[in-house]
């Protein structure tokens, strides 16, 4: 049961105004928390794959 403890202390649990956010490095618009990135929050660096993919785009250029 501590898996369910951490998850809730995180952000599950919370209202979406109360969760974390970032602002994406692509775009530079902020975004919130996301269930499916619980396990790989800290790695998460653009809110969408279209930024993702422009956001690495970018960096070969």
């Amino acid at each position: 049961m501590a898996g369910k403890t951490a998850q809730k202390a995180f952000g599950g649990g919370k209202k979406p105004s109360e969760r974390p956010s970032k602002i994406c490095l692509a775009c530079g618009r902020p975004f919130a928390w996301r269930k499916k990135w619980e396990r790989d929050w800290d790695n998460v660096l653009y809110c969408s794959d279209r930024c993702r993919a422009a956001g690495k785009g970018a960096a070969h250029s």
